[in-house]
């Protein structure tokens, strides 16, 4: 199996689903489709006269309501982010299916997988959870010209109906894009050929414009739908992995303010959204798969309402441990391979992420944790992630959980690791009560807000934008 030396790379090793899933594909190898232009929201209820946001910590309340182009009255969507810890979700995660390698089966027989339904969405708000993070394709193509997707922008279209019919927000990600492909996430592999990896967006100017004219498509598109709560840009840069480049310093050394770097050219990605859409916010990662130890490099733009995120697997020894590795919770090992080793608890998690709270002190911004997760098999995962959502909390930072997988057998029984509700047996694939999904499902049950209780409104028809055609890069 392979293994990542560099303690760089095990700490951004994240979701990537990295030696698990050429393990699967390798086993497996042997979208709903509309065209309305309307989404129905199944949103219904009055918010309560006594509805509050729980304590907040950069103001005493909530903003007020403000009314949409359509007219219709939606709860500022900053408040959400600016508040204290306000939401408290999961990502699902799909990309474009590619039949050579996925066949027929293992990710659906659609353009997109794996395929989610109504009752996967609704399973999650019943766990307690009041948002998704859609990590999705993104809409335009992946090779030039850049041109919308349409197929792309109906399977979103989708989710973002499911999550409203399960009264949650939404943040949509995109993953992929123009110059980019769903297979830098596990580059390394040997399952694909080499000329199916598409990574030059991180090179070519022409994929990043493509980029932001995606961005403002999208915002244009969503701005007025009252459950897309934020933008996040891209998931996970990782030009430094592309250019093994894993010493911080000497990366941006060596490629600050070039067209490798994602500071230089990510505020054209915002300054497109905000054309077309002053109010959503936008999520913003840092390099090196957003993890948190790049977070301070991170540089900050020009502009209003932007939350900048981390993704949090550390340490990845730990979280991304295979089931006869043993390392436990508390525990004592090496976790920054420095040759010693650490005392691995609360302290540890709290000292860790005050990197977070520095930066979010030190520029007087939000922060939020949009993937953070462990395997469901390590030794004390539980108290673990207990102890992880009670710091998120202590910071007041929103977080979404890696990952809510949808009920779909062929998947479920390849990509299952992170399947918290299978409970702690490898061997198991199927829902089962556990203390893990318990010690989830409590810190869930401090949701206050849904889309039903922040805006008064009955069951309507919400307008979207028709499709259109770009003209291409």
């Amino acid at each position: 199996m392979r293994q990542l030396v560099t303690n760089q790379k095990m700490r951004t090793m994240s979701k990537r689903i990295a030696p698990f899933l050429f393990l699967i594909v390798f086993t497996f190898l042997s979208a709903c489709t509309t065209d309305t232009a309307e989404i129905e929201l199944q949103i219904s209820a009055t918010a309560p006269a006594s509805a509050t946001f729980p304590a907040p910590v950069t103001s005493t309340a909530p903003a007020p309501p403000t009314s949409t182009a359509a007219g219709i009255p939606t709860l500022d969507k900053w408040a959400l982010w600016t508040n204290g810890t306000q939401l408290r979700g999961a990502n699902t995660w799909q990309r474009i299916v590619v039949p050579k390698y996925d066949g027929s089966n293992f990710l659906g027989d659609g353009y997109i997988g794996p395929p989610y339904t109504q009752a996967d969405f609704d399973a999650l708000a019943a766990l307690g959870a009041n948002y998704v993070n859609l990590s999705h394709p993104g809409v335009y193509t992946e090779r030039p010209p850049y041109v919308l997707d349409e197929k792309v922008v109906e399977n979103l279209d989708k989710m973002i109906g499911m999550a409203a019919n399960a009264d949650m927000f939404a943040v949509i990600t995109f993953r992929t894009g123009p110059g980019r492909n769903d297979f830098t996430f596990y580059r390394d592999d040997d399952w694909f050929a080499e000329e199916d990896l598409i990574e030059n967006l991180w090179s070519d100017t022409d994929a990043q414009a493509a980029w932001a004219e995606m961005w403002r498509y999208t915002a244009e598109r969503y701005r007025d739908n009252p459950v897309v709560v934020g933008y996040d840009l891209i998931c996970e840069p990782n030009a430094n992995e592309i250019l093994d480049e894993w010493d911080k310093e000497e990366f941006f050394a060596n490629y600050g303010g070039s067209v490798y770097d994602w500071y230089r050219w990510y505020p054209a990605i915002v300054a497109a959204i905000r054309e077309v859409d002053g109010e959503t916010p936008i999520l913003v990662g840092g390099e090196g798969y957003s993890a948190l130890d790049w977070l301070p490099y991170l540089e900050l733009v020009d502009a209003e309402r932007i939350v900048y995120t981390f993704h949090q697997y550390a340490p990845s020894m730990y979280t991304h441990q295979y089931p006869d590795e043993g390392y436990t919770y508390p525990g004592e090992f090496d976790t920054d391979y420095d040759g010693e080793d650490d005392a691995f608890d609360r302290n540890w998690i709290s000292d860790y992420l005050s990197i977070a709270a520095e930066f979010s002190a030190g520029h007087g911004v939000p922060v939020a944790v949009n993937e953070y997760g462990v395997v469901r098999w390590a030794e004390g995962a539980p108290a673990f992630m207990r102890d992880e959502m009670e710091v998120f909390e202590e910071l007041g930072i929103n977080y979404a959980l890696w990952v809510w997988d949808p009920v779909w057998q062929p998947w479920n029984e390849g990509v299952n690791f992170m399947t918290f509700r299978f409970g702690s047996d490898p061997n198991n694939i199927t829902d089962v009560e556990n203390d893990l999904q318990d010690t989830i499902m409590e810190f869930w049950a401090k949701n206050s807000i849904r889309p039903s209780a922040s805006v008064e409104m009955t069951s309507m028809v919400l307008p979207v934008m028709p499709l259109y055609t770009s003209p291409g890069f």
